[in-house]
């Protein structure tokens, strides 16, 4: 099968197409045939060595990235319990550091638990969209557990998981506070957010000016760090999904009444209740699935170019 495998770690130029074994459903698994994946900044990561110390034995070399997949079941383990079937459009968010390697394949083994229907009358290339942005997303707002009327703020709220940050604080009947910059304004209101500031230094203080009670919490997917903390009023909470430390990551102030909470997607990885719950809001257009650009596997290394060029707006896809 065709994957696209890093033999090096590097800048986006190392990210090659080769042919590599595919692989087979054993029990408890299924097959998909992937049609498309998403390119995210966790990719970057992989593919620069950033995650290195994270990789065992079980990790199948050469390394690829890709933590989306949406394509169809080809094979069910035997033995597998699960209702899914070959035939069936689904879509599942892939963890890299797993036997199972990354999305960028053309053939991806999961636990069945892991995958669910991509949601009815899309493509592939949009579903692929939906995992782990909405996952890291949905994480989050779990951790925080606002009651319906609270005050969220979301940083980064033009991007793929602040976006869908926000779709679903307004499913689950928060208000919404979020970052733009101007060009992004008209985008972030439609998302839900309530009220918009402008991006950028002094965002907390701007947050403070719109609500000077402040907001009961925040959702910190522009990674700011100790930034956005003067926003949160006392005794609230800060959802991190980059700690600092790992690149790009401002560090926080370790402000005393204030409620740290760690978002780790792969905590959600067999949690298939909330991915088939993304699916489902997906098809009611309850959330959005944005494609920023497509790309052929074969130009995965120009799409890597494109995500660190930064601005992208959704998600860019390499098919396969």
């Amino acid at each position: 099968m065709k994957a696209v495998v890093v033999e090096k770690y590097g800048d986006p130029d190392v990210l090659t197409l080769v042919d590599i074994p595919e692989p087979h459903a054993g029990q408890g698994e299924v097959r998909i045939r992937v049609y498309a994946a998403a390119v995210n900044p966790a990719d970057r990561m992989f593919r620069a060595g950033d995650l290195d110390a994270r990789l065992t034995s079980d990790v199948p070399r050469p390394l690829r990235p890709g933590m989306d997949v949406a394509g169809v079941i080809d094979q069910v383990g035997v033995g597998t319990d699960t209702n899914l079937q070959c035939g069936d459009r689904v879509m599942a968010m892939v963890n890299p550091i797993d036997k199972s390697g990354g999305a960028y394949a053309e053939y991806v083994v999961l636990p069945a638990a892991q995958v669910v229907r991509a949601p009815a009358d899309t493509d592939h290339v949009h579903a692929a969209t939906v995992p782990m942005s909405g996952l890291t997303a949905r994480r989050a707002l779990d951790l925080l557990a606002l009651p319906a009327g609270s005050w969220v703020a979301v940083t980064g709220a033009a991007g793929a998981v602040g976006g869908y940050a926000v779709e679903l604080a307004r499913v689950d009947g928060l208000h919404v506070i979020a970052d733009a910059a101007p060009k992004d304004t008209e985008l972030v209101r439609m998302l839900g957010a309530e009220v918009v500031i402008e991006r950028g230094d002094g965002v907390a203080q701007r947050i403070r000016q719109a609500l000077p009670q402040g907001v009961d919490a925040a959702i910190d997917a522009a990674v700011l760090g100790w930034q956005i903390e003067p926003a949160i009023r006392p005794g609230g909470q800060l959802a991190v999904v980059r700690r600092a430390g790992q690149p790009g990551v401002a560090p926080l102030s370790g402000r005393a009444d204030l409620y740290v909470r760690d978002v780790r997607v792969p905590d959600y990885q067999l949690a298939n209740d909330k991915l088939s719950q993304l699916s489902a809001l997906a098809e009611q257009g309850r959330i959005s699935m944005r494609v920023a650009d497509v790309f052929d596997a074969s130009r995965a290394a120009d799409a890597h170019h494109r995500l660190e060029a930064g601005g992208v707006r959704g998600r860019l896809v390499l098919t396969f």
